[in-house]
């Protein structure tokens, strides 16, 4: 199949922030009192749900304004870590292969991420300039499938297709009807898929 337009997941596809960002929530609960902590192996569980989830996951003790408070504690002290990252957490081969694939094919992102991540993401990485266009829940409150559509719908993509690497993302490319590329380095293990690739790079080869 010849596609036209490559949509991209994040978290488990792009790269990996879960020791980071495990550190920088611990800073948050602790600041917050809390008596609990997550640890990277967790958030590789959670990470490709939406917010809303993720929260009730990981917090059902406590009710919904205090998830609300503590999630935006979360996700500063997030922000902040990554910013400050020197260390290089994208995979191998990232910012050559979507280079490269730009200048034959389309390249996207949605994700399912909170508002403003996908901008730190392509900013880290250097692939601002290589990405057409872009989603995720916190700008809609929406999930994975309704902005897929949304971002095919608003660049005409005839062909699409996605790589992600859970079982979240498989069930939004059935639902939308989109041809779904397994990350199979990533996070999850989806129960079915249109191919799958064991590295970053071996994306170029499939598209």
């Amino acid at each position: 199949m010849k596609f036209d337009g490559v949509i991209l997941d994040i978290d488990g596809t792009i790269w990996n922030t879960t020791e980071i960002v495990a550190a920088a929530w611990n800073k948050a609960i602790k600041s917050c009192h809390y008596n609990t902590e997550v640890t990277a192996d967790i958030l590789k569980k959670e990470f490709g749900k939406t917010m809303e989830i993720i929260a009730d996951d990981l917090f059902p003790f406590i009710n919904s304004s205090e998830k609300k408070l503590l999630f935006k504690k979360c996700y500063e002290e997030e922000q902040r870590a990554l910013r400050k990252n020197t260390k290089k957490i994208e995979y191998a081969g990232v910012f050559e292969t979507i280079k490269k694939s730009a200048a034959t094919h389309r390249i996207f992102i949605v994700s399912n991420c909170q508002k403003g991540y996908i901008e730190l993401v392509m900013d880290k990485i250097g692939i601002t300039s290589f990405i057409s266009d872009y989603e995720c829940f916190g700008n809609t409150g929406k999930g994975k499938c309704f902005n897929m559509l949304d971002v095919i719908r608003r660049n005409s993509i005839a062909n699409p297709v996605y790589i992600g690497d859970t079982q979240g993302d498989s069930d939004a490319c059935k639902e939308a009807g989109v041809p779904f590329i397994w990350a199979s380095y990533g996070f999850g293990k989806p129960d079915s898929y249109y191919a799958a690739v064991k590295s970053f790079s071996d994306i170029e080869y499939l598209i």
